[in-house]
């Protein structure tokens, strides 16, 4: 698995968890919903930091809460 599907997966997860949608966490994350549907679906899998830090202030989480998830163990190796 690749950071970016890491990434991807993990918001899905939080989101269920929070039983929230994805245009609900764009909104009070002040995301644009064009931008995490984007990152949800694939079509952007380089996702920075800040807008993961703004998605851990959405959701009350810290950084390290968003990246202590068995979805961030064994991930590919990035240079080839």
């Amino acid at each position: 698995m690749t950071i970016g599907e890491a990434v991807r997966l993990r918001i899905l997860e939080l989101c269920r968890e929070r039983l929230i949608t994805v245009n609900g966490l764009s909104y009070i994350c002040g995301i644009t919903q064009s931008t995490l549907s984007n990152i949800v679906t694939g079509k952007s899998m380089n996702t920075q930091i800040n807008t993961i830090k703004k998605i851990c202030d959405g959701l009350e989480i810290t950084i390290q809460d968003f990246f202590n998830s068995p979805l961030f163990e064994n991930l590919e190796q990035e240079i080839k």
